[in-house]
């Protein structure tokens, strides 16, 4: 039973809307986040980069501080206002693309306890440690993790009859993409929401393993402190956007790597013939187009990779995954990359990106071979997370990306 609830958001006012959200703050250059800091006093990029004010730069524990200042600074301005009615928030964008549609919600760290929400990539306990600290210092998450859920009908409908209402918020962004936002707190349709979700066996992270992890080690810590706590307290759940499987996009993560780990051309394609059947494509571009195929560029020349499939065994479905047999077969014993996460050997470059970046980049001299493949299916994330295993790093690229400074939840 999943427990996803309506909160009270605060969320930027209607007049400056399309001026305080930002992408995912890895996404920008450092001269885009010079000019949005020096020409957008109300950008979110403010919160998240207090030492901007200050000409200087802050880590640690003395950051999340200013952070907390800076965001109560928006409040005090009236950048930031407060639902007086806890709700669901409907959020559409649509893009050249793509437009996906979900549902703001707090979602409970309990359940992820629990194993109601499922988890399909591994944490580094450092990191989880990070934000935890993070969180309990400024009481608040505004960068949703993201969950999907198996198609409701039920959601469907009231978000169909929702959307034919006029939007809280609509909006562009720099990007072209277009915003909307329906705030949902009728009780009715409040409990119809809530009702369906709590009949989902389970829930699915998409993308936030840490975020989820950082949140639940807060509730855990937080009701231990608190011997009288009911399960209901803000701190025991997180933001997050619902999306149905339907409405998910997975693209796959290419591989680059800077050299052949000391074997010659020659050499490291025989190595790979023991587990590949290998055809070269010469300069005309090659992209698999099935599972268990793998292109590489080496050299100046495009290579198809079909896995013998005589000599693989398949024992679970997370051998069964293209990145971890690309992982076992070659990164690892061929190419002596056994840390996929730390070792600057490697470097992952979104299927979303144009493919043709991996040639490029290899031509530069940057990197000596480029490994592509299909995009994992959302049942193959399934599988992994409902045996309880975890697949490599880079496994998936998945969208949407989420925007900061849309809904704030506070705990």
């Amino acid at each position: 039973m999943a427990k996803i609830i309506p909160f009270k958001a605060v969320r930027p006012a209607r007049d400056k809307v399309g001026l305080v959200p930002t992408r995912p703050f890895q996404e920008y250059s450092v001269d885009e986040i010079k000019f949005q800091l020096e020409h957008n006093p109300f950008s979110f990029l403010h919160i998240i980069n207090p030492g901007y004010k200050f000409q200087k730069e802050i880590s640690g524990s003395e950051r999340f501080q200013l952070v907390k200042n800076r965001y109560l600074e928006f409040k005090e301005e009236g950048i930031f206002i407060q639902d007086e009615i806890p709700a669901y928030y409907i959020y559409k964008t649509i893009s050249r693309n793509q437009s996906y549609c979900g549902i703001i919600a707090a979602t409970s760290a309990e359940d992820y306890e629990n194993d109601v929400i499922r988890k399909h990539e591994d944490t580094l306990s450092h990191r989880e440690k990070l934000f935890k600290d993070y969180l309990k210092t400024v009481g608040f998450n505004t960068e949703p993790v993201l969950l999907t859920y198996p198609d409701s009908e039920v959601i469907n409908e009231i978000t169909t009859q929702v959307m034919k209402e006029r939007p809280e918020y609509e909006f562009s962004s720099l990007n072209r993409d277009i915003h909307y936002l329906w705030v949902v707190n009728d009780t009715e349709r409040t409990q119809k929401i809530r009702r369906e979700f709590e009949q989902m066996k389970a829930v699915y992270i998409a993308d936030g393993h840490h975020r989820s992890a950082s949140s639940w080690l807060l509730a855990k810590e937080s009701r231990e402190k608190n011997p009288e706590h009911t399960g209901e307290e803000p701190y025991n759940f997180f933001l997050s956007y619902m999306i149905a499987q339907s409405n998910l996009k997975l693209y796959e993560f290419n591989r680059l790597v800077r050299d052949l780990n000391g074997l010659g051309k020659k050499e490291f394609l025989m190595q790979l013939d023991e587990w590949f059947r290998i055809e070269n494509r010469g300069t005309e571009f090659y992209k698999p187009s099935k599972k268990h195929h793998f292109s590489m560029y080496l050299d100046g020349e495009y290579y198809s990779l079909y896995l013998r499939k005589t000599n693989y065994k398949f024992t679970d479905s997370l051998s069964s995954l293209d990145p971890y047999i690309l992982f076992i077969k070659v990164l690892q014993p061929l190419l002596g990359i056994d840390d996929l996460k730390n070792d600057r050997r490697i470097s992952y470059l979104p299927g979303r990106n144009e493919t043709f970046d991996v040639k490029k980049l290899v031509d530069e001299g940057e990197f000596a071979v480029g490994f592509g493949m299909l995009p994992l299916t959302f049942e193959e994330i399934k599988e992994i997370a409902d045996a309880g295993l975890t697949m490599p790093p880079k496994s998936t690229c998945i969208e949407p990306k989420l925007r900061s400074g849309l809904t704030v939840y506070e705990f």
